[in-house]
């Protein structure tokens, strides 16, 4: 069980280190909490950054893992591959448009006031 702790922190870990979209995600989601520390917002708004932060995480983790499996499986230009690498990279982008319609939901209030 401790390994497979272990393996999971390793993939976390070499996310960050070698995904150039995790390190812009990163310094988006440090962005946004500085905000919500400077704006001191409440606990059901600190709840939903934190989904939302970890959703874009999630989804950009799942979509890097599916690259690199493509491309290790097919490395030549391929329709149904390109239709795999497509799918995973939209769910990145509508985790994303989620986050910014949350963080326009919970900040545009304040900024204007």
């Amino acid at each position: 069980m401790l390994s497979s702790f272990s393996f999971a922190i390793n993939g976390v870990f070499e996310f960050f280190r070698k995904e150039r979209n995790a390190k812009i995600h990163l310094v988006a989601a440090v962005l946004v909490i500085v905000a919500g520390f400077y704006f001191h917002v409440n606990n059901i708004e600190w709840i939903l950054i934190v989904i939302m932060i970890m959703s874009v995480f999630v989804a950009e983790m799942v979509n890097s893992s599916m690259e690199s499996l493509c491309n290790h499986l097919h490395p030549d230009r391929h329709e149904k591959i390109k239709l795999v690498k497509d799918l995973s990279a939209g769910a990145v982008l509508i985790a994303s448009i989620a986050a910014v319609i949350v963080a326009a939901i919970i900040f545009l209030p304040k900024i204007l006031s």
